[in-house]
């Protein structure tokens, strides 16, 4: 074999990630939500892009001016049949790229852990310059900010140390006041404080006692049968027989009725009295400061029934954000710039303009097309419940659309569905397959299988706790060919608790219900 140098001409084809495509790429994975954040960031920055708005018709019935829209071509919903296979149609042909062809594997470029790449259209974090009628600010003096916010947890615990007139009792308050945690404790080793403060460890304990005094009761104990006795001691409960329990709360939670009633010095009814007080108690005060929003989920598709059988998939054009391409203004500017530089910016512009508007339409129609298959593969689910909901992958929805499957991961990601039966995250209903105990049967789906665990738990009493070996029989007796272990694993992914613990729980609260 001859070894040496030679030229070759080859002829290949190869796709390569552009900015614009990579910006697409990312579109698609966003929810609408986040969507809207980035066109506003676009919006600032490119002259070009206005929000569009409804469109108002002249005196004389002729529209205003020429523009190029987000929404002229986006795709509202479609229909889709029990016994209809066709896909909603489009002039654009979703946003679809071969993962292969890029990267050699089918990640995309944020799924490798590498940083993702910068496909901005130009700086995004530069301050916000807001002119009033006596000069420009930066923001800062809003209205909003100087709205008061809630107390914390900290904030009012600080706010009761100003009746402390000795400065160091002062000073071990607040050091304490800054380890205490959301539920209202405090470590139970209080040598550090003790060493910063520079006072011995009985000093910091007598002034412990003191703080436990304090609004909410209960705040400042070191574990639960502490902040028990304090909220017992204010409402004037804290008897021997009631410390007793509390020294105790570990037989509490075995259910040992029998050791209770030795240890504590009383008979069954007063046990129970006993127990009720405990529970009427507050283990945590202190996440009564916890003022955590909960963020509303805002729909990305809706699914309704069809009057004529079936269901209409439609996008949430509520929260779908609709830009324009100002043409008028091109014009102007384009014949008022003069150098190289100025004209070279607004072609770039326009171009930002154009490939933005583009990929709304692509993102639309590629997570209406994902979606108008998803509901035809779970047509059961939606009409009978989450037992039939059937497994799935993103595979297969990929090969029904013709689509590539990374693709379908992220439009399927951060994504809801509104249905009859509530709001669903799109990857709800991509879960894996349980083989069928009949021969030959459909396999059922993994989440299905998880519903029917948990209403057998919920339907169980304290004479009848079923086992994991238990549900086994029963879901194999449905046809469900399941192991235990597989029956344990989904019995925890619901923190759903042992046998032994359950039958120990129901023992517990029937004491407290007679």
């Amino acid at each position: 074999m001859q070894i040496g140098q030679r030229q070759e001409l080859r002829q290949s084809q190869s796709l390569i990630m552009t900015p614009q495509l990579q910006q697409a790429i990312k579109l698609l994975q966003l929810s609408n939500l986040e969507l809207t954040e980035f066109v506003e960031q676009e919006l600032e920055i490119n002259p070009l892009l206005e929000r569009a708005e409804p469109e108002r018709e002249r005196g004389d019935g002729t529209q205003g001016r020429s523009q190029t829209s987000s929404d002229e071509a986006l795709p509202d919903s479609t229909a889709i049949s029990n016994d209809d296979t066709s896909l909603p149609a489009s002039e654009d042909a979703p946003l679809d790229v071969n993962y292969n062809e890029v990267y050699g594997s089918e990640d995309g470029p944020n799924d490798r852990g590498g940083p993702e790449p910068d496909i901005s259209l130009g700086g995004l974090g530069g301050p916000i310059q807001i002119r009033g009628g006596d000069g420009v600010s930066d923001g800062s003096n809003l209205l909003e900010q100087t709205v008061s916010s809630e107390e914390s947890l900290l904030d009012h615990l600080l706010g009761q140390l100003v009746d402390i007139s000795d400065p160091i009792d002062r000073l071990i308050g607040y050091h304490l006041t800054h380890l205490i945690d959301e539920a209202g404790y405090v470590p139970a080793d209080l040598d550090s404080v003790a060493e910063q403060v520079g006072c011995d460890l009985a000093r910091v304990e007598a002034k412990l006692v003191r703080l436990q005094n304090f609004d909410p009761s209960g705040v400042f104990a070191r574990n639960l049968s502490e902040c028990l006795a304090i909220q017992l001691r204010d409402l004037d409960r804290l008897d021997p027989a009631m410390q007793a329990l509390l020294d105790n709360l570990e037989l509490l939670a075995s259910g040992d009725q029998a050791t209770l009633l030795e240890k504590c010095g009383v008979d069954e009814e007063d046990l129970i009295d006993m127990i009720g007080e405990i529970r009427a108690l507050d283990p945590k005060p202190g996440q009564a400061f916890s003022h955590e929003i909960a963020q509303p989920v805002v729909p990305d598709v809706f699914v309704r029934p069809a009057s004529t059988g079936g269901w209409v998939v439609e996008l949430n054009s509520e929260t779908l954000p609709r830009v324009l391409v100002n043409t008028q203004h091109y014009a102007v500017v384009t014949k008022g710039a003069a150098s190289r530089e100025d004209k070279s910016f607004i072609a770039e512009r326009l171009n930002s303009a154009n490939w933005l508007i583009k990929s709304l339409e692509q993102r639309a129609t590629t997570i209406l097309k994902v979606s108008t298959e998803l509901v035809r593969q779970q047509d059961a689910f939606f009409a009978k419940g989450v037992q039939h909901l059937r497994p799935l992958t993103l595979r297969d929805i990929a090969q029904a659309i013709e689509m590539h499957e990374s693709t379908v991961s992220r439009v399927t990601a951060n994504k809801y569905l509104a249905t009859p039966r509530g709001i669903y995250q799109m990857k709800y209903f991509f879960t894996a397959a349980i083989a069928s105990a009949t021969a030959g049967a459909a396999s059922l789906s993994a989440e299905s299988v998880r519903h029917r665990i948990k209403d057998l738990v919920n339907q169980e009493d304290a004479a009848n706790i079923l086992s994991d070996d238990k549900i086994v029989d029963i879901l194999r007796g449905e046809q469900v060919d399941i192991a235990r272990r597989t029956v344990a694993k989904y019995r925890e992914s619901m923190r759903i608790p042992s046998s032994v613990d359950r039958r120990r729980q129901l023992k517990v609260a029937s004491w407290a219900t007679r």
